[in-house]
């Protein structure tokens, strides 16, 4: 991709997004489609786990491009720094909401509660993105946002971790 200009390569990538855009419009057309076909057996749980499943395929074939539109960046130190202070904003919502849920959690609606819930689940593959984005940067400037970044999204998915194991365990043994 060296050989391209940047802003070709750039063209690429949101070439890539708008084809994973497409497929996964497709997908979840036919997706919609079954569900008109066969109501009653579209409402179990069975096809709500395969719903996670398309979900979780359809975010992976997003990061693909993702992953190309980071190196791109990664060349040019400004959209770089500005994209690790970005990240670094987005793992301080990891302990703000594992703090909401944990201590304040029956005060909240169950739209938000599930919102900060999707938040702390989909914490892991926030984490491997950001540890991508890590090795993918040339500029102090832009590590040292994204070390944090990755440190406090680290501890906020243990410390999640560890309250989940805690919560079991008195469960079990009260």
């Amino acid at each position: 991709m060296n050989s391209l200009s940047s802003r070709a390569q750039l063209g690429l990538v949101g070439l890539a997004y708008a084809a994973v855009a497409l497929v996964s419009a497709a997908i979840l057309y036919a997706r919609h489609l079954q569900e008109l076909r066969y109501p009653a057996e579209a409402a179990g749980g069975m096809w709500a786990f395969g719903d996670l499943f398309l979900w979780l395929f359809i975010a992976g074939l997003f990061a693909i491009p993702s992953v190309f539109l980071v190196l791109v960046i990664a060349k040019f130190e400004s959209f770089y720094k500005t994209y690790s202070r970005l990240l670094l904003g987005l793992s301080l919502s990891a302990p703000v909401c594992l703090g909401v849920v944990a201590f304040g959690g029956s005060y909240l609606t169950e739209g938000v509660s599930n919102l900060l819930l999707y938040r702390l689940v989909g914490s892991p593959f926030i984490l491997v993105g950001i540890g991508v984005s890590r090795l993918a940067a040339r500029f102090d400037r832009a590590k040292r946002p994204l070390s944090y970044a990755l440190l406090i999204e680290g501890l906020s998915l243990a410390a999640a971790v560890a309250l989940l194991v805690h919560s079991w365990g008195a469960a079990k043994n009260g």
